[in-house]
């Protein structure tokens, strides 16, 4: 066990958002089918397993392995996904609050989901600082190698804006639950702004830079992640503010929840077809799985989550639709990672290490039948 999880690195968690995310954007979406909140229910409870399951082996990991931890933090491509150990905790935290509570019951429910946002917001917040610090003084990190990835430690502050707003009922009345809803507000200009800092850099890249490596193309879905969770945080930001904040203010997030969320999902579309456009010619030119195909779930859930809060604050139909469908790509593409992933522990595949590189074979030395060498 202690050999097997050497190569386990951070992205691993990326299957906990991605399942945790289907229990979320499932709880909420505006069909009614019988047995949904139950399978809801299901998809939480395994997100709890996997979640547990990868903090043991990424404690040994890091007992046992501590120079190739430290050596995933020194790395650009891989130093990022240190954030997903956030973006897990809070995944499940938020799950817990929406469908665990039909399971476990809503004190237990408030409770795990304290304790996961609390770790998850700290977590999240310390890598937003710590891993761009290691970009700029250690990792020597190239303008020209930069890929979506290179988000990752500013969307977890986001994730936390949105999933925080859930708490704040459960606070009491008065400045206990207003400084929550404006910290979460906060952490959303945070990551907001941060994101429009980082997403020109990635764009200029993609545009100029020829397509990503095949193995690096799904993370194109990235991007959807801080557009989907910002979408639905300012969406939960009009759900709870009344009664929290004064009126003109509480008024506010309700018009900021569509003058804000349409044009931005607007955009989320626009590069979801990007995105997918990409994915189409890497699979023609041979694209097999890899880890990266879990950036298939969370942040199309994101965008799930985002729909549903449109739907609520404007009553347009389409938004309903619109989540619907998108459900339906993130459960199938769901299937698709878990399904490969599952089969890539059992072989021991996705566990074992990188494959050294190929050696050129030597230059032969041949004679033609006409004497000469070659």
């Amino acid at each position: 066990m202690v050999t097997a999880v050497r190569h386990l690195g951070p992205n691993w968690y990326a299957s906990v958002m991605g399942t945790a995310i289907v229990a979320t954007a499932g709880a909420a979406l505006p069909v009614h089918l019988s047995g949904l909140r139950t399978i809801c229910a299901a998809f939480w409870l395994l997100s709890l397993a996997l979640l547990l399951t990868l903090l043991c082996a990424r404690a040994l990991h890091w007992r046992h392995h501590g120079d190739q931890a430290r050596a995933h933090l020194l790395d650009p491509a891989m130093a990022p996904f240190y954030d997903c150990l956030a973006m897990a905790l809070l995944a499940v935290g938020g799950g817990a609050l929406t469908v665990g509570r039909y399971w476990i019951g809503t004190t237990a429910a408030v409770a795990l989901d304290t304790v996961l946002f609390t770790a998850g917001t700290a977590v999240g917040l310390a890598a937003a600082i710590t891993v761009p610090y290691l970009m700029a003084v250690r990792q020597n990190a190239d303008p020209r190698q930069a890929t979506p990835v290179w988000l990752l430690p500013l969307v977890a502050p986001m994730v936390s804006a949105a999933l925080g707003p859930s708490l704040v009922p459960h606070l009491p009345a008065g400045q206990p639950r207003e400084t929550l809803l404006l910290a979460c507000f906060a952490m959303f200009g945070l990551s907001l702004l941060a994101t429009l800092a980082m997403l020109p850099l990635v764009f200029a890249r993609i545009v100029t830079g020829g397509p990503l490596p095949l193995a690096l193309t799904p993370t194109l879905f990235l991007v959807l992640g801080p557009l989907g969770q910002s979408t639905t945080a300012v969406g939960k930001f009009a759900d709870v503010a009344p009664g929290v904040v004064a009126a003109p203010y509480s008024q506010g997030f309700g018009v900021l929840a569509v003058l804000y969320g349409v044009p931005v999902m607007g955009f989320a579309l626009l590069w979801l077809a990007l995105a997918t456009a990409h994915v189409v010619r890497a699979r023609r030119h041979g694209m097999r799985f890899a880890m990266t195909w879990w950036a298939f779930t969370f942040p199309v859930g994101t965008c799930v989550t985002g729909a549903e809060a449109l739907a609520r604050h404007t009553g347009l139909v389409v938004y309903d639709w619109l989540a619907t469908g998108l459900f339906v790509a993130l459960v199938a593409a769901w299937a698709t990672a878990a399904l490969h992933t599952a089969r890539g522990v059992v072989s021991g595949a996705l566990l074992a290490g990188p494959r050294p590189a190929p050696v050129a074979p030597l230059p032969v030395r041949v004679r033609t039948t006409s004497g000469a060498v070659r």
